[in-house]
């Protein structure tokens, strides 16, 4: 099925073996139609290890539904467990990838709401336009909410409703995590907003040039120390990290749209050969990028 939605791809995690952990028993995009939110039911396989996933653009929540099990995950060089049994939510952090494993004690269940990126920018900017802290409102959330676990189980039982209920549901999700969980960073002045803004789009119009820190430190006319200070509290990535994304979402553009070869796909997107473009989109995706063409 090929769905066109202007807020999500159809799979948020391009690439990822869907098939080999779970089995999903709803969407809503199949099964109501919603564009504005993403609900999905799976059973999973219960032993799992080394099961790598792609980082998602969207805030995704998870509410197990039976079965439990000791999650380990490997993010960032750390590694980190916790109990999933039923209630106990999770939520994945943005443009984050991971790797999981576990063994359950038997068939394991879950609800699974994604919240578009844009909804939760669009509810940040109205609270002050401040950054916002994915890391704080995961640990949040992870000590527990019943209001967003019952919100979790009512949207996945809406059945039919149309797409106003989703969009309504979306934007009601958003606003609770951001007041409830989140700790919004301090706005920026409007000085070190422009260098930034400026800096984005040099790194835009750039993609495929060899920029260095330096570079484009020195064209937004900060040291190179400074810029990254202002320019992951603005954005909550580092300056490397956010231009590595563009690159791979325009490497995606180009696997998608054109038959160009991967080694020009590489070049036209600032890696210094296919290899490196073939590292960071696994990284990045969980998919190679060939997989991800043909996929």
């Amino acid at each position: 099925m090929v769905f066109d939605s202007a807020r999500f791809d159809l799979q948020p995690y391009a690439g990822f073996d869907t098939a080999r952990y779970v089995r999903r028993t709803y969407c809503s995009w199949e099964n109501a139609g919603w564009q504005s939110l993403l609900v999905q039911r799976f059973d999973h396989v219960p032993v799992a290890e080394d099961m790598a996933m792609p980082g998602a653009a969207d805030l995704h929540l998870v509410l197990p539904l039976a079965g439990r099990a000791v999650m380990e995950t490997r993010c960032d060089g750390q590694v980190s467990r916790r109990l999933w049994a039923p209630g106990e939510l999770d939520m994945g952090i943005p443009d984050r990838p991971f790797v999981r494993s576990y063994r359950g004690d038997g068939p394991l269940r879950s609800l699974q709401i994604h919240i578009p990126r844009d909804t939760v920018e669009s509810t940040a900017a109205r609270l002050g336009g401040r950054t916002v802290d994915f890391e704080a409102v995961a640990a949040s959330l992870n000590a527990g909410d019943p209001l967003v676990e019952e919100a979790i189980r009512t949207i996945g039982a809406a059945g039919d409703a149309d797409d106003l209920y989703a969009e309504s549901a979306a934007a009601f999700l958003a606003m609770h995590l951001l007041t409830r969980h989140s700790r919004l960073r301090a706005p920026r002045t409007s000085r070190e907003d422009a260098r930034v803004r400026a800096a984005v789009a040099i790194m835009r119009e750039r993609v495929a040039d060899s920029l260095t820190l330096a570079d484009i430190a020195g064209a937004v006319h900060l040291s190179v120390y400074h810029f990254v200070r202002i320019f992951k509290d603005a954005t909550g990535q580092t300056p490397y990290r956010f231009l590595t994304g563009l690159r791979i979402e325009e490497a995606k553009r180009l696997l998608r749209d054109t038959d160009l070869p991967i080694a020009q796909v590489a070049s036209r997107c600032g890696f210094a050969s296919p290899g490196a473009l073939s590292t960071a989109f696994a990284r990045y995706t969980g998919a190679r990028p060939s997989v991800y063409r043909n996929s």
